[in-house]
C-alpha cells in the first residue's frame, strides 16, 4: 500500500563554472568575489541557481558566465565534471549543484558583474592553499576540476591548444608541467611525445632558443586521442624544482 504522506523534500538545483587557462605558464583558474550572503569577501566559483524551473542546466550556465564573469557561450566548451550535494554544503538549504569544466588557451580578463564583487584569474595552487578562503564546497570542486585537466592532458591532444601553431617540444613540455604541477626531464618527456603517433608533426624549419641552438619545430598532429596515453611520471622521472 502506498504512503500518500510522503512528500518530495525542497530541493535547490545550481551550477558551479570551473574554467581553467594558463597564464604566464601557470594553470589557473577563475574566481569571484561574493558580494552577497551567504559567504560575503570570500572567493567563490561563478555559478548560481536555475532563473526558473524550465531554464536548462547548461544555459543556467552560459547565463551565470556571462553575468558574473563578462565571458559569452562561444568562447569556451562546458562538459560536465560532477554533481556536489552533500547535506549541509551551502547554509541556504538543500542545495544540488552540478559541475561544469572548460580548459580553453588564451581566455581575456573577466569583468564581474550581478553577484560578483569582483572577478580574477588565480593560480591554481593558490586557489586550493589553505589561506584562501573559498566560498561552499568550491575547494573540493576546483581539486576534482584539476585532476579532470590533468588527465584529459593524458589522454587527448589539448596541450597543443596552448602552443602557438608552430611550437617546440620544449614550449609543449611547459604546458605539462604547468597543468600537471611538476617539473618533467626533458629526454624523457621527449622519447613520449614521439611514441605517440599522429600527436605532433614536423614543421619544417628551425627556431633558435634563448641559448642560441636551433630546436625543431612542431605543429598538431591528426590525431585527438593518444595512444599510449602521456601518463604522469612517477616520482622518480621529474625533475627536482
Amino acid at each position: 500500500m502506498e504512503d500518500d504522506s510522503w512528500v518530495p523534500p525542497a530541493v535547490l538545483v545550481a551550477v558551479d563554472l570551473v574554467i581553467f587557462t594558463l597564464r604566464e605558464s601557470r594553470l589557473q583558474v577563475l574566481l569571484v568575489e561574493r558580494g552577497i550572503d551567504p559567504f560575503r569577501g570570500a572567493l567563490a566559483l561563478p555559478g548560481g541557481f536555475l532563473a526558473h524551473p524550465e531554464e536548462d542546466l547548461l544555459d543556467t550556465a552560459h547565463r551565470e558566465l556571462a553575468e558574473e564573469a563578462g565571458f559569452a557561450a562561444d568562447q569556451l566548451h562546458l562538459e560536465q565534471l560532477g554533481v556536489y550535494g552533500t547535506p549541509g554544503r551551502d547554509p541556504r538549504g538543500r542545495v544540488v549543484s552540478v559541475a561544469y569544466l572548460a580548459i580553453t588557451p588564451r581566455l581575456p580578463e573577466p569583468v564581474a558583474g550581478t553577484d560578483a564583487s569582483d572577478a580574477w584569474w588565480i593560480p591554481t595552487d593558490r586557489a586550493l592553499s589553505p589561506d584562501t578562503r573559498l566560498a561552499f564546497d568550491h575547494r573540493r570542486i576546483v581539486a576534482d576540476g584539476v585532476e579532470r585537466a590533468r588527465t584529459k592532458l593524458e589522454h587527448s591532444a589539448l596541450a597543443t591548444a596552448f602552443c602557438a601553431p608552430l611550437f617546440t617540444i620544449s614550449e609543449l613540455q611547459e604546458v605539462y608541467e604547468a597543468v600537471w604541477g611538476v617539473r618533467l626531464d626533458p629526454r624523457n618527456f621527449y622519447r613520449k611525445v614521439q611514441s605517440v603517433d599522429g600527436f605532433i608533426e614536423p614543421a619544417g624549419p628551425v627556431r633558435k632558443t634563448e641559448n642560441g641552438r636551433p630546436a625543431r619545430l612542431f605543429r598538431p598532429g591528426p590525431r585527438q586521442s593518444l595512444h599510449p596515453p602521456m601518463n604522469r611520471p612517477p616520482a622518480t622521472e621529474r625533475t627536482p624544482s
